[in-house]
């Protein structure tokens, strides 16, 4: 049996037509030889166990999703360790009228997001910070869709380079490690 719990963060489930069963997914990860695989939320977070190293992790399961839903799948593996620094990262204090997402991309990406974060004209109170290589997103409740920022979040050139998830998902993927 495996031992090293990772979570992967897939990009873009249930959103332009393309729905995914998370029940599916999960056995797609099976079938690609991850073991106790089981979704977060039905949002694309899928844990999982495997005993092979990180990097080739996202290729193998990018390519047996992107096979069984004959489609382009991308996603972002984490290790249950990286998960957690992202929750403990967050540079902003939890406010109930506010929401706050972790960016999850690749390495470096960050530095783009935030070089965007400073073309907008921010709403009041949302605000942006990277810390330990993730960058953060706080915007108030209910402007989501329509603060400054939430218009790269469907960019075309960009599309594919990062995930988000609001910090509240983190702590449910957080709780379902331990």
């Amino acid at each position: 049996m495996s031992n090293k719990v990772y979570c992967a963060f897939l990009r873009g489930v249930n959103v332009n037509g393309r729905t995914m069963k998370m029940a599916e997914v999960c056995e797609v990860f099976r079938a690609a030889g991850m073991e106790q695989a089981t979704s977060v939320l039905a949002t694309g977070n899928i844990l999982f166990c495997s005993d092979a190293p990180a990097g080739g992790l996202r290729d193998k399961l990018e390519k047996a999703l992107s096979e069984h839903y004959s489609d382009d799948v991308s996603l972002f593996v984490k290790t249950a360790e990286e998960v957690r620094i992202i929750s403990e990262s967050a540079p902003f204090a939890p406010d109930p009228e506010l929401h706050l997402y972790a960016f999850i991309s690749e390495p470096g990406f960050e530095q783009v997001l935030v070089e965007e974060f400073a073309k907008i004209t921010p709403a009041p109170q949302e605000a942006a910070a990277i810390q330990n290589g993730i960058f953060y997103w706080q915007v108030p409740k209910g402007a989501t869709l329509d603060a400054g920022f939430s218009k790269i979040l469907g960019r075309k050139d960009m599309k594919e380079k990062f995930t988000s998830r609001n910090l509240n998902t983190i702590g449910k993927i957080i709780a379902r490690t331990q």
